[in-house]
């Protein structure tokens, strides 16, 4: 498997919807809320592997799996897997941008920004990567996307891409 995966380590999605192999127990594996990956309390410190994993990652109904066609394998994530660590215009006005493990989309209709109350207190901007997979924005994609939107007459800022506007909240 892991060597099938090499071959394309930048190409797109895998058809991790489509397999359903029995579960095998669970992994001592947690992708913290600041987006690091720690496998057995130590922190996977080579970025191909986290890569690898984290595209036969999946989200079911009882949580987060690594799943492969011949296996499946539960593991713990603190409040979404990924978190966007840049985000800029694209040429069209469209807002692009780039996960910590490598997934770029382009916020609009297919991969939604949302804001809601995620890992802590304060409301946060998330974005759908792929499948049931979210994104949080981390410290410096957020001021990228606040520096980027603009303050309507209702005191709100809001961001448009992909042809839709998405309304941030309300500027403190």
């Amino acid at each position: 498997m892991a060597a099938s995966l090499a071959e394309d380590q930048a190409g797109g999605d895998l058809p991790v919807e489509k397999w359903h192999p029995t579960h095998c127990g669970s992994m001592d594996l947690v992708i913290r809320a600041d987006g690091s990956w720690v496998h057995e309390g130590t922190p996977m410190g080579r970025p191909a592997l986290v890569r690898l994993f984290s595209r036969v990652l999946r989200k079911d109904e009882d949580g987060y799996v690594l799943v492969t066609p011949a296996e499946k394998i539960s593991i713990a994530v603190e409040d979404v897997p990924f978190v966007i660590v840049d985000v800029e215009p694209d040429e069209k006005g469209n807002l692009s941008e780039r996960t910590n493990v490598g997934d770029k989309v382009v916020i609009g209709p297919t991969h939604p920004l949302t804001i809601r109350h995620g890992y802590g207190d304060t409301p946060l901007p998330y974005v759908r990567i792929r499948g049931g997979l979210e994104a949080r924005f981390g410290r410096t994609a957020y001021y990228q996307l606040v520096e980027i939107a603009t303050l309507g007459d209702d005191g709100h800022l809001t961001v448009t891409s992909g042809g839709r506007a998405f309304d941030l909240g309300a500027a403190q």
